[in-house]
């Protein structure tokens, strides 16, 4: 069953329902929604001569028109290549080149840094809403094509620890299992109801999408198509039953501002891709209310691992409530997961093992990768966690040195590859500071004569700006073990003393 069926029924059933609105206005129905995606889709078959199975990248910014092209994609019968818009042009080129993209949907200003690394075998690169994007929708609509359920729908690339991104291979199968298991266990979501897209299309936010069409609802983007609190209060006010995926930090800035809300219109607020201090999800819950709900996943099984439910955020007069706040909450039904451990005692950590329907089939032409991954049935997430008597889980640690800064993942080796570069960089070493922000923040320890402008100037000409270092600090030799190894625990150790000196002196505040 393919992904775009959703779509093609909500346009036939509920034809004349809101599909897609923007700062409040609604720019489609779900019959011109499905009617537009039926005619891209036309257009990926004819003119571009796209076959089956074929990669279609999408390098945009919320909008509307970011998920016509995106169910277009599935309506066609083609696998979807959503990236993020705010990596470097030389990081998109290189996804596209990995995934061997025909052709790219394009934001505007994205197309030209596209153009310029853009690898031979993309054909073709369509600016959404541009000249060519509006011919093709002039294009006779298509049936929605067959696809099997193990067919690739969406290849969500996620960096890994070997410095390059991997593709996880998401099937029209993982898709709809994660899908109902959000509306059955997250947010049960009616007809007429909205998603607002206040984080990236191309990751989390984005694959909410797809249970609110499935279920009739409207998908909302703010006018800047991006976060500013300011603007979230305004949909708030003026939508009720509105739902919304939120990092860590943002749900901080929208409590710290000023503005007033209207609590009520709030369906859920779903807050992931890091663990939230339980203080800042009690400042949270006291302003808005008990409206919220805590997802944990990865790219290699979204949004399914563990679920901390609604009513268990709003059970406040449970003795154990704080400590389940700063859990994970429990397996989701869409899953099992398990801890691999020696024993069977709870409270023991391991790493966190997932299976099921949800369980990327792989990674994207790296057989390896994926059997290190998937053994035995079972997806290993490379984090660590513990389960406590009743079922909830708590995230220890991420094994595989994952920095965590504003609700996106940073991997310490892309960062420190890039700083080797330079030729007065001898050896280098990036970890995480907490941050009270942004929860962590990218610090890069390294010997060598480079200074910190030059490393600075680096990172800006090779990745994105969100995954520069917030400092840099040389030492004359890094620390390590005896097999030559660099210590990260020992460098972080430092790094806090360093922190705490700083603090203690009244260089600065903590945090």
């Amino acid at each position: 069953m393919n992904m775009a069926a959703w779509l093609a029924r909500a346009g036939r059933a509920k034809a004349d329902l809101p599909a897609l609105s923007r700062d409040g206005t609604v720019v489609a129905s779900y019959s011109r929604f499905a009617e537009n995606a039926a005619r891209l889709a036309s257009a990926l078959h004819g003119p571009f001569g796209l076959a089956p199975g074929d990669r279609v990248a999408i390098v945009a910014g919320n909008g509307p028109r970011y998920l016509e092209a995106l169910y277009a994609i599935w309506w066609a019968g083609l696998a979807a290549v959503p990236v993020n818009a705010k990596l470097h042009a030389a990081e998109i080129g290189w996804i596209l080149e990995n995934c061997g993209a025909r052709l790219a949907f394009a934001g505007s200003g994205q197309d030209a840094e596209i153009g310029a690394y853009a690898p031979e075998s993309l054909r073709e690169i369509v600016t959404i809403d541009g000249p060519m994007y509006r011919r093709m929708l002039d294009s006779d609509p298509m049936p929605v094509a067959a696809c099997a359920p193990d067919d690739l729908a969406w290849l969500f690339y996620t960096s890994g620890t070997t410095g390059r991104p991997k593709g996880a291979m998401l099937s029209h199968r993982n898709l709809m299992a994660m899908s109902f298991a959000y509306l059955s266990d997250v947010d049960p979501t009616a007809p007429g109801e909205t998603l607002l897209h206040a984080a990236p299309m191309s990751h989390g936010s984005g694959l909410y999408a797809m249970a609110h069409v499935a279920r009739f609802g409207i998908n909302a983007v703010t006018e800047s198509g991006g976060f500013e609190p300011a603007e979230v209060f305004g949909e708030i006010a003026r939508t009720p039953a509105l739902s919304m995926f939120a990092a860590p930090t943002m749900i901080k800035r929208l409590t710290e501002h000023p503005g007033d809300a209207v609590c009520e219109n709030i369906r859920t607020i779903v807050w992931g891709g890091a663990p939230m201090h339980v203080a800042d999800a009690i400042r949270a819950i006291d302003r808005f209310g008990p409206r919220f709900a805590q997802i944990y996943g990865q790219g290699e099984t979204p949004m399914t691992t563990t679920v901390l439910s609604r009513a268990d955020i709003a059970d406040r007069d449970h003795p154990r409530w704080r400590e389940r706040l700063g859990s994970a909450g429990i397996a989701n039904s869409a899953v099992e997961v398990s801890i691999d451990r020696a024993g069977d005692t709870p409270g023991e950590s391991g790493e966190i093992l997932v299976r099921g329907d949800t369980v990327m089939t792989g990674y994207w032409n790296n057989p390896e990768a994926t059997a290190d991954t998937i053994r035995a049935g079972w997806l290993h997430t490379g984090d660590v966690g513990a389960f406590d008597a009743d079922g909830y889980l708590t995230l220890l640690d991420r094994s595989k040195d994952v920095i965590i800064s504003g609700g996106t993942n940073v991997y310490p080796r892309e960062v420190e590859e890039v700083l080797l570069v330079h030729p007065q960089v001898h050896e280098v070493s990036v970890i995480g500071r907490p941050d009270s922000d942004w929860g962590e923040s990218i610090v890069a320890y390294y010997a060598g004569e480079a200074t910190p402008d030059a490393l600075d100037a680096l990172c800006l000409e090779r990745i994105a700006r969100f995954k520069r270092p917030k400092a840099y600090v040389r030492l004359e030799a890094l620390p390590k073990n005896n097999y030559g190894k660099i210590l990260k625990t020992e460098l972080r150790t430092m790094d806090a003393r360093a922190q705490a000196a700083r603090v203690a002196a009244g260089e600065e505040t903590q945090g």
